[in-house]
């Protein structure tokens, strides 16, 4: 009577960590595109939650519910008066207006401890499209990212 011993092979084991091996390989790529997907999802989500609560505050400047300057364009001096509400000049009781209950983060800005404005380029009115600056309003946001977007456009240019 022959006595076998039970277990793997050399060659068994090899075989073994080659397939998981290339299975990782797959894996890995598929993982870190999944997450570049989710991450310009946020940034697209952001930029239209900063650019509606920008038009609206135009669109509530441009009806009078908003002081403006006789010089100004109608845009927000900053970011955050976008959260933190500004007077309605129509309401007697002087009550405020909020376009934004939260001001979202650039998802690609990498340094957690800087306030949410901070991540974020700004663009204003009197500044051309192709050169954005900052001046006396935010006309328009745009992410600081110098990555390249799935769909081949640099995130900056979004």
């Amino acid at each position: 009577m022959t006595h076998r011993a039970r277990g793997f092979t050399l060659i068994e084991l090899v075989v073994t960590v080659a397939l998981v091996g290339i299975l990782a390989m797959v894996a890995v790529p598929l993982g870190t595109l999944s997450v570049q997907r989710l991450r310009e999802g946020e940034l697209r989500s952001s930029l239209r939650q900063i650019r509606e609560a920008l038009d609206a505050y135009k669109r509530a400047s441009d009806s009078g519910r908003i002081a403006r300057r006789a010089d100004g364009s109608g845009y927000p001096q900053t970011l955050e008066e976008l959260e933190a509400g500004v007077v309605d000049a129509k309401n007697p009781n002087k009550t405020k207006i909020y376009f934004l209950r939260r001001l979202p983060r650039d998802p690609f800005f990498a340094d957690t401890s800087v306030p949410a404005a901070a991540t974020w380029g700004k663009r204003s009115y009197a500044s051309a499209p192709d050169m954005p600056m900052e001046g006396d309003d935010v006309f328009d946001v745009y992410s600081h990212s110098d990555r390249i977007g799935l769909n081949g456009i640099p995130l900056r240019d979004w």
